[in-house]
């Protein structure tokens, strides 16, 4: 109960401020005041937070927030190429959806696109994760690459990204190509470090094992026995984008990840992303995940800061 609870029953107020209702605990009793919907909500939120407990898993206020993703998910917001049901509340707790850490710390999906986004990753050959900041897409598509290399189904991992500043003249940067690039990478070396021990990724590096480079090195490769990232798509161009597609080469996984929103490219510059998502659409062994502000998995704000801005793009455009 302890843990259900949280410290100074921080969790009950949490779940009360985001569903507005009344909680009160008497001894091992929890009773809910509200509306008749919120009640029902709230009653299923402890209920899979319980059973995370019994599992042995986290219980922080970020599962409380990812059981709410779950729980309000809306129907009608399907992807491209993918099934619209409702992906099962089981997902928030079952291990076989989630992914391990070298630490065994299990990795679960925070919202119905991220398990969506899992799955699709370990059924499809090449997968779109396309959304906004702080939707998981690129921590998970490492987290897949290393879960996929751990297991022998490839022989390698390849993370690349364009080379492209956001919105800034960074100039001359010293040293060699790999650390000319690793500011632009971090994001990849973070989940990297998250999921392997730190030690490791050097040397996986130096044995070829795992290749970090920028996307302009692909061209004129054939790329086999991988699982293949290109981060921040948003900012390749239509020439760069189908050069990366066509690299793919026998049990090879590729996983492109971008955020439309968020183009550095020079004005009048077509988007790579933006035009694969026009021409591939149609494809069905291609599935696209489409993420929303509703996805973030930052702090909260982030999703008002998205939402705020969006509804500023529209009214531009209306």
């Amino acid at each position: 109960m302890p843990v259900l609870l949280g410290s100074h029953n921080g969790h009950l107020r949490h779940i009360e401020k985001a569903l507005s209702v009344q909680i009160a605990n008497r001894g091992n009793k929890i009773m809910i005041e509200g509306d008749e919907d919120n009640v029902s909500l709230t009653k299923e939120i402890f209920d899979m937070l319980w059973k995370k407990i019994n599992k042995k898993q986290d219980v922080t206020t970020a599962e409380i927030d990812s059981a709410l993703r779950f729980l309000k998910h809306d129907n009608s917001t399907g992807n491209q190429n993918m099934t619209d049901e409702k992906p099962d509340k089981k997902m928030l707790y079952d291990e076989k959806t989630g992914i391990k850490t070298y630490k065994n710390k299990l990795i679960l999906p925070r919202s119905p696109n991220q398990a969506k986004y899992i799955q699709a990753m370990r059924d499809n050959d090449m997968v779109f994760g396309v959304g906004p900041a702080g939707t998981g897409k690129t921590f998970l598509a490492v987290a897949a690459a290393v879960e996929m290399f751990q297991a022998g189904t490839i022989e390698r991992m390849v993370f690349c990204r364009p080379a492209v500043e956001a919105g800034e003249k960074l100039g001359f940067l010293p040293g060699d190509m790999l650390e000319k690039i690793n500011p632009y990478l971090r994001p990849i070396y973070d989940a990297l470090n998250e999921m392997m021990p730190a030690d490791q990724v050097p040397k996986k590096i130096e044995s070829g094992e795992i290749e970090i480079a920028p996307l302009a090195f692909m061209r004129g490769r054939t790329l086999k026995n991988a699982f293949v990232i290109l981060d921040e798509a948003q900012n390749t161009t239509s020439m760069q984008m189908k050069m990366f597609l066509t690299r793919m080469g026998e049990n090879t996984r590729m996983v492109v990840t971008g955020d439309p929103s968020q183009v550095d490219l020079p004005p009048g510059t077509q988007s790579g992303l933006k035009e694969a998502m026009s021409i591939l659409r149609d494809v069905n062994e291609i599935p696209f995940i489409n993420f929303d502000a509703k996805d973030v998995v930052r702090h909260k704000l982030v999703t008002r800061i998205i939402d705020a801005y969006d509804k500023h793009d529209f009214r531009n455009r209306h």
